[in-house]
């Protein structure tokens, strides 16, 4: 397994859930600086990330590329592919394409989580998810088509009301055949929702694609009472060799919570 840490480029989000905010050069110095293997990055789009230099940028560094997220077409435009507006829902194609064709040239997937929407008032939960099957079908084409499988997280019940629990998207998924989209298992949302970590990591099998590495708390693993053994047991039983990737708010701040995680990180895969 490899560790990961979060840069946002998202002004709008300074006060999400991701440990460096000033850039990608000072993210990528210290996450070199403290140990980690690679990046995850929350881009405002994915034009914006062509003129970047990332790829310069992770060459010099050592680093690689654990995956770039979505979310910025939902904070900036309120975009999702369950809009019952036809037109934002292509737009949110197009604008999740993008980023998916952006991180395959740089040898990583995408990441879907806010951008999946929610059931409205107004539609049903079967028309809400044939246009989220929808999408993701089309989408993971995309990512196939470069080199890639499309993650999939499923948030929290205060985040959306599609799915929730790790075994039902999965299970969902599978009925669906979208076999080149993977779990993105939030170990935050999970505390939420479901009733063993360690089994829900279990039941996934080989659909886990990649890790949020966070505490109950959403702070470093480690600040919280996630039972890290059990769930490092799980991923060695499915046999998981991806990225723990640090989604985290940066309390007590940016430096304490990355030396916190890779500290957890090495710990972890020592057990």
């Amino acid at each position: 397994m490899k560790s990961a840490i979060t840069i946002c480029l998202v002004p709008e989000a300074r006060s999400g859930p991701f440990v460096f905010h000033d850039g990608l050069n000072d993210g990528c110095r210290h996450a070199r600086q403290f140990g980690f293997d690679a990046i995850e990055v929350f881009p405002s789009s994915g034009e914006a990330m062509e003129s970047s230099g990332l790829s310069a940028l992770l060459k010099e560094h050592e680093l690689g590329l654990a995956a770039v997220g979505t979310g910025a077409g939902w904070l900036l435009h309120q975009w999702s592919l369950t809009s019952p507006d036809s037109e934002v829902r292509n737009a949110a194609i197009q604008f999740i394409r993008k980023i998916i064709q952006f991180a395959g040239g740089l040898g990583a997937p995408a990441i879907l989580g806010s951008m999946q929407g929610r059931v409205a008032a107004n539609q049903s939960r079967e028309e809400s998810l044939k246009w989220l099957g929808d999408g993701l079908s089309e989408l993971s084409e995309t990512a196939t088509q470069c080199g890639q499988v499309l993650l999939y997280e499923p948030l929290n019940r205060y985040e959306t009301n599609l799915f929730n629990r790790q075994a039902e998207a999965g299970d969902w998924l599978d009925q669906l055949g979208l076999d080149q989209v993977k779990i993105l298992a939030d170990l935050f949302h999970m505390n939420i929702e479901e009733q063993s970590l360690a089994e829900s990591l279990r039941s996934l099998g080989g659909r886990l694609g990649h890790v949020h590495f966070a505490d109950s708390n959403r702070r470093a693993i480690g600040m919280g009472h996630t039972k890290l053994p059990e769930i490092m047991k799980a991923i060695r039983e499915i046999r998981y060799e991806g990225y723990l990737s640090a989604e985290i708010f940066p309390l007590p701040d940016a430096q304490a919570a990355a030396q916190q995680t890779i500290e957890s990180f090495r710990w972890a895969i020592s057990l």
